[in-house]
């Protein structure tokens, strides 16, 4: 699946996080943030855009209404960050914690999300177009009610994720690993999975297989 990379110019200025506080408007651009610590603050409505965001912190963060375009995101931590609400388009979440992030009603437009640690995130009633995530544990993971428009699981632990009232029709989640999942019958329609995967949701419904 090809999707469009954040829009960044090269050589950019360095800046520290906490600089957004002393700005009119909760928003930073063109930056490049290095190794910066905004924990447990309260900052509505940010924008970010255009920027590099590497090593830096942001546990127990509300980022609640946040809007992010064209931004890369490498080594942060966003354990228990409320980004609800957010609106998310071309960016880049690489090797990232983001356990226990909220991320329930958002928005998500070409959007990656690479060896990140994302366990207990929850995305429900949030939409993903053109969404792709790779080589992440999602484990205990929740997309209750989410609408997947062209999303890619590759290598992902989904164990025990939460994918309820969420249509996996044309989702392929044939090489990511799991031992159980909550999902209908009706949404697993047009799921892609893999011989092995078909025996495990037989044997979740209750049949019995016999060679």
């Amino acid at each position: 699946m090809k999707i469009d990379s954040p829009k960044i110019p090269n050589d950019l200025p360095s800046k520290n996080f906490q600089d957004i506080l002393y700005e009119e408007d909760p928003e930073l651009e063109l930056c490049l943030i290095n190794d910066s610590s905004f924990i447990n603050e309260v900052l509505y409505r940010t924008r970010l855009s255009r920027m590099v965001i590497k090593n830096c912190k942001f546990n127990e963060t509300n980022f609640s209404n946040i809007d992010i375009t064209d931004v890369i995101f490498d080594n942060c931590d966003f354990s228990n960050c409320n980004l609800s609400h957010s609106s998310i388009h071309r960016a880049v979440f690489k090797n990232c914690k983001l356990l226990g992030v909220d991320f329930t009603e958002s928005r998500f437009g070409h959007v990656e999300f690479n060896q990140s640690l994302m366990n207990l995130a929850t995305f429900g009633n949030s939409k993903l177009e053109k969404v792709k995530l790779h080589e992440n544990s999602l484990v205990h993971a929740d997309f209750y009610d989410c609408i997947f428009k062209t999303v890619d699981f590759k290598q992902c632990d989904i164990n025990s994720a939460n994918f309820e009232k969420t249509s996996l029709k044309g989702i392929d989640i044939s090489n990511s690993n799991f031992e159980s999942l909550t999902v209908s019958l009706a949404d697993l329609k047009g799921c892609k999975v893999s011989t092995f995967q078909a025996i495990q949701f037989a044997s979740l419904i209750g049949l019995v297989i016999t060679d």
